[in-house]
């Protein structure tokens, strides 16, 4: 399974495609798009019932659109057009899209760990893009290792 960024990035690049979005911009907009729908995801986990948030989004029990994390996402994504050189109008394009692009994310959460329930675990497993729990378990650097250790702390998870 391809981790949740790689499905972020192919689904801004086809969900982005009726935008004209110049040239010399494109690989910076539609990068910063998929980094602010990323960010969102990792923010949201270390906030008090992130997890939960997290959990309602992927597996389809929240809709992307009322979602506070694509909320959030658009506010990043406005909040880094201006270092990115993008106009308001194409900003406001192609933050237009995040909600689609959140919804492209439901139901990919599922209980990849096989212990019976979606949990912090399986979400792991989720952003990292792996399929058991031994994957998890490994020590982890970058988004996915702050992320664990964080909710690890948290939720005082072995």
């Amino acid at each position: 399974m391809a981790n949740i960024q790689d499905i972020i990035a192919s689904a801004v690049k086809s969900n982005a495609g009726g935008i004209e979005i110049p040239e010399n911009l494109k690989e910076k907009a539609l990068g910063g798009l998929s980094d602010s729908i990323f960010g969102s995801l990792t923010q949201t986990v270390t906030k008090a019932g992130g997890v939960d948030q997290i959990k309602n989004l992927l597996t389809g029990k929240q809709s992307a659109a009322s979602s506070p994390i694509t909320a959030l996402a658009g506010n990043i994504f406005k909040g880094n057009a201006s270092k990115l050189g993008l106009s308001s109008v194409l900003t406001g394009a192609l933050g237009n899209i995040i909600p689609t692009v959140m919804g492209k994310l439901s139901g990919i959460l599922s209980d990849k760990d096989g212990d019976g329930d979606v949990d912090l675990q399986d979400i792991l497993l989720t952003l990292k893009g792996g399929s058991s729990a031994g994957a998890a378990k490994k020590s982890g650097s970058g988004i996915l290792g702050a992320a664990t250790s964080i909710l690890g702390g948290i939720l005082k998870k072995k």
